[in-house]
């Protein structure tokens, strides 16, 4: 093998990385996501679901704020 032809095969190789990476994290998000859309089907767990998710991120944005004291 030249030179050449190994350095085009790196090249090929790392190109196809960004893809490899967003398709990983797509596949990713979605396993995380789908028990809670399983959730929503219930009407009782969809209120309790909705209730969790402000109190997370009203809760988050209290401790980001108090820790760069804005």
């Amino acid at each position: 093998m030249n030179k050449i032809h190994i350095m085009n095969n790196f090249w090929s190789n790392i190109s196809r990385y960004p893809r490899f990476f967003i398709s990983s994290l797509a596949g990713l998000i979605l396993v995380i996501l789908s028990p809670f859309r399983n959730l929503f089907k219930i009407p009782k767990l969809r209120i309790l679901v909705i209730i969790f998710f402000i109190l997370f991120v009203g809760i988050l944005y209290n401790v980001i704020i108090n820790m760069t004291a804005l």
